[in-house]
């Protein structure tokens, strides 16, 4: 059975950190691509106060076997204190899409 593909969310302050994590993920082979969508707007509770802030929203292609190292790397590097990542299985998709992002070429 194919390693399972995951699409996960993360949360960044501005600009200059996401590409940093996504060159990071991307170039050490820990995700297939990064997609940056910046201008969002996140409303949250943080330490009982409500904040709205801008931020960018990373889409992570990676595959359930490469997430632990993932995790571990975006935890070293994500200047949060407490990051957002989020994975949720794919369950369909286009075949030979999902093999690339398997496959990370």
């Amino acid at each position: 059975m194919p390693d399972p593909v995951l699409l996960c969310y993360c949360t960044c302050p501005d600009a200059a950190s996401a590409q940093a994590l996504a060159d990071a993920l991307v170039g050490e082979g820990l995700a297939a691509c990064v997609n940056r969508l910046p201008g969002v707007r996140s409303t949250y509770r943080w330490r009982g106060e409500v904040n709205t802030d801008s931020e960018e929203l990373l889409l992570i292609k990676t595959t359930a076997g490469r997430f632990a190292a993932l995790e571990a790397r975006l935890l070293e590097l994500h200047p949060y204190e407490l990051p957002e990542l989020i994975a949720v299985p794919v369950e369909r998709g286009h075949a030979a899409y999902l093999d690339w992002v398997r496959g990370g070429d």
